[in-house]
């Protein structure tokens, strides 16, 4: 990229201009498919993302693919894979660094026809992503996903979110469908399970963040199908006990058309929902902001809109304070980066 470019892109994010970048199309040669993805700082400022790709999202040799942004470069590296398997397709792919600076490399392997079949397994990076672990499998038990990063919670315990899907039907998720939760101890090296949210109409990839040492939230994606409705919302449930056991999930106040969210923390205590304000599209792709702990959300922009869709939305807050949120559009087949600052989001 050109210094002109550079220049001109300083200036839009001090003018307040929200910059979306498209990363990769269905012209990268890891296959038309690239959904969804997921991104991760590292310790270096380094900007870690992965996406799994392939002929579409039930082809048999799909894998986990992974890119890298230095610091202070404009570009991604060319995408590798990361992750495969000889005899089965993968699914979601997600990347986290944890406080002791090892990379997790999370995803899916489907063993029959539909993600009801599938298990999650682990890699793990000691050289941001230059190398890798040989794969574990971390819940073995049929139909567990991971979509979400961990979290740390206040007494350094990491709190995965994974779920449980259900049924035979690729176009619905079940009603006993239910967001989960294992949780990390990094003394002893072990996993645990870490409570279950049940809700109505099912509900799966919660996204939790850490209100203080015992309350949590968490936004989950509803259960159902794709199409038209009017009663289709985010599902919402708290923990009281440090993330150990949930409250049932209940509907929220923002529409969700069977679509992935995120939900995040920022540093300055404020919470950002990213999500899709319809009940039956992905689009338009909202970002909103709450200052009160989750009682309001006033502040409010669309970052995604129009006629295409804007889906799975992974969101951080980058060490030098600007938000970074990736998604995908075009029919799953291209990678966006949108970056701006709590600023850029106004009230509404």
């Amino acid at each position: 990229m050109t210094r002109a470019i550079l220049l001109i892109l300083a200036a839009s994010f001090a003018s307040g201009e929200i910059v979306t970048e498209r990363v990769f199309g269905p012209e990268t040669a890891t296959g038309p498919y690239k959904h969804p993805a997921s991104f991760t700082e590292l310790d270096n400022g380094d900007l870690f993302l992965v996406y799994y790709g392939g002929g579409g999202e039930y082809a048999d040799a799909t894998a986990v693919f992974g890119s890298r942004k230095a610091k202070g470069s404009s570009t991604w590296s060319p995408p590798r894979k990361l992750a495969a398997d000889p005899f089965r397709p993968l699914g979601n792919g997600v990347i986290w660094q944890a406080p002791d600076k090892a990379l997790w490399l999370f995803y899916v392997v489907r063993f029959e026809a539909t993600w009801s079949s599938s298990r999650i397994q682990v890699k793990v990076s000691s050289d941001r992503g230059e190398t890798w672990s040989d794969p574990s499998v971390l819940a073995p038990e049929p139909g567990m996903m991971v979509r979400g990063r961990p979290i740390v919670l206040a007494n350094g315990d990491y709190l995965l979110p994974v779920y449980h899907e259900t049924g035979e039907d690729r176009e619905i998720v079940g009603p006993d469908s239910t967001s989960r939760f294992l949780r990390f101890n990094p003394t002893t090296r072990t996993w645990s399970e870490s409570g279950v949210i049940r809700s109505k109409k099912g509900n799966i990839q919660p996204a939790p963040v850490a209100i203080d040492a015992q309350r949590l939230i968490a936004y989950c994606r509803r259960g159902g199908g794709y199409g038209p409705v009017t009663d289709g919302y985010i599902v919402r449930a708290e923990s009281t006990d440090g993330g150990h056991t949930w409250s049932e999930g209940a509907d929220s106040a923002f529409p969700n058309p069977n679509s992935a969210i995120d939900f995040i923390r920022l540093r300055n205590g404020h919470l950002m929902l990213v999500y899709n304000h319809s009940m039956s599209r992905r689009t338009p792709l909202r970002v909103a902001i709450s200052r009160d702990n989750d009682r309001t959300y006033p502040y409010w922009r669309d970052i995604g809109e129009g006629t295409n869709d804007f889906a799975y939305p992974v969101a951080l807050q980058a060490m030098d304070g600007r938000i970074h949120v990736i998604y995908t559009s075009n029919r799953r087949t291209q990678v966006n980066h949108v970056v701006f600052e709590e600023s850029d989001i106004p009230l509404k």
